[in-house]
């Protein structure tokens, strides 16, 4: 079976690996934007070209792709998956008009509105140019300022962490100078992501996960695209309550049903849902229309399904025939980072990975040249720990990291007891 997979970072080894151990013996393409060393050793043939570039159409057509993955959400902003099915080539990722769930959060916001969508918390839009920000920050009082494009996971500022109440003022009208805004109150509370499969009208969920996008130990420092994340070897971690988890899919599978009545377009390829668990229930952060980067790298090596089986019941409308499994284990991953990340990181330094162990080890932001890996600035190396406990499986990672030798850095409380037990305190105090 002949298979394109679009993107180039740890979220996509993790995909082109899945996809390797397919039984349907697949012969993989991949269009990267740099070349993935280890994406480059499980395919056959890798085009070059920037994610959005339509020549990837030309591309597929040209290699008789039977069916298209797509990793990272500017494919889905730009309509690569929309091109691709009009050359009749089946795509797991939506559309763009589905795909707005992500690159356009004032859109969504305004669409959970319609739809009455549970877990909306208090928010205003303010298109490019306009006023009133001041006065709307002034009645929230405790903010979120989130661009309504694509940031990279670096864009959205929460008061308290990032500014005072005149800062917030300040980036709001900084922001409106190029983009549209979202002002929301801010939530207070323990963030976890919800994955599922989706076929437009079926979701196959997988285990909740959470991601710690701060730079340092301690939540500390600048937000990233996310540091590390962890998931238990049960669907809800430690801090969650059952009913997180069931009202965060029914959320998801209202927003799918939603979409097409929207838009008219069925929701076909990955839902990502981050909520909040606060006091008073759950509240939806944000969504993505892809996997995210590192909770990919959790949940999919832990699929017990053949990953072809589960991606062409995406795109045929058939996933409620399939049963979608995990292994109930729990997995640690942790990013190693060059050093600096990510205000001021190092370029260009040679990076060596020796034996990692028990570990497995994603190739992300780096790039090979002459026989040797370098860093790009953004993440570079994740190592990920699998075992029956979360302090296993991140000891595992942590013990996995040591291979790697370059300026790198890495956080090393990520799935430690230390900083899960804060976490359950943390729920356990509001929640009282």
């Amino acid at each position: 079976m002949r298979v394109l997979l679009v993107g180039g970072g740890g979220r996509e080894h993790a995909i082109a690996e899945a996809i390797a151990r397919s039984k349907r013996e697949p012969q993989l393409y991949v269009a990267m934007s740099k070349k993935n060393p280890g994406i480059a050793r499980l395919c056959k043939e890798f085009l070059l070209i920037k994610e959005t570039d339509r020549a990837i159409v030309e591309f597929a057509v040209k290699n008789k792709i039977e069916l298209a993955v797509i990793g990272p959400e500017t494919p889905l902003a730009a309509g690569i998956p929309d091109a691709l099915w009009d050359a009749d080539i089946p795509v797991v990722g939506p559309r763009r008009l589905a795909a707005q769930i992500e690159f356009d959060k004032a859109w969504t916001r305004n669409f959970m509105k319609k739809y009455d969508i549970a877990g909306l918390p208090a928010f205003k839009v303010f298109r490019k140019g306009e006023s009133g920000t001041d006065e709307y920050i002034d009645e929230l009082g405790d903010v979120v300022i989130k661009p309504a494009g694509l940031t990279g996971g670096k864009g959205v500022k929460v008061m308290g962490d990032h500014f005072d109440i005149e800062g917030a003022k300040v980036y709001s009208r900084e922001v409106l100078k190029n983009d549209d805004l979202v002002i929301e109150e801010r939530l207070i509370g323990e963030e976890f992501t919800v994955q599922a499969f989706v076929d437009g009208s079926f979701l196959a969920f997988a285990p909740a996960v959470q991601d710690h996008k701060r730079a340092f130990d301690g939540d500390m420092g600048p937000n990233t695209g996310g540091m590390g994340s962890y998931n238990d070897a049960k669907d809800i971690l430690p801090f969650m309550r059952e009913s997180d988890y069931t009202g965060a899919k029914k959320i998801m599978g209202e927003a799918v049903m939603a979409i097409r009545k929207e838009t008219g377009v069925p929701y076909q390829g990955i839902l990502y849902g981050q909520f909040m668990a606060t006091a008073k229930g759950i509240s939806v952060i944000e969504f993505n229309a892809r996997f995210g980067d590192p909770e990919a790298m959790n949940v999919i090596p832990l699929i017990e399904n053949d990953f072809l089986d589960v991606c062409l019941a995406v795109v045929n409308g058939t996933l409620g025939k399939t049963k979608v499994t995990f292994k109930k284990q729990a997995t640690v991953c942790k990013y190693a980072v060059p050093e600096g990340y990510p205000d001021d990181p190092v370029k260009d330094a040679v990076i060596e990975i020796g034996s990692a162990g028990d570990a497995r080890v994603f190739y992300s932001s780096v790039y090979e040249k002459d026989g040797k890996v370098f860093t790009t600035g953004s993440r570079a190396i994740a190592v990920l720990g699998t075992a029956d406990t979360i302090q296993d499986a991140a000891k595992i990672a942590q013990d996995g990291l040591s291979a790697l030798k370059g300026r790198l850095y890495s956080r090393r409380d990520i799935g430690t007891e230390e900083l899960i037990r804060k976490r359950i305190r943390h729920m356990e105090e509001l929640r009282a």
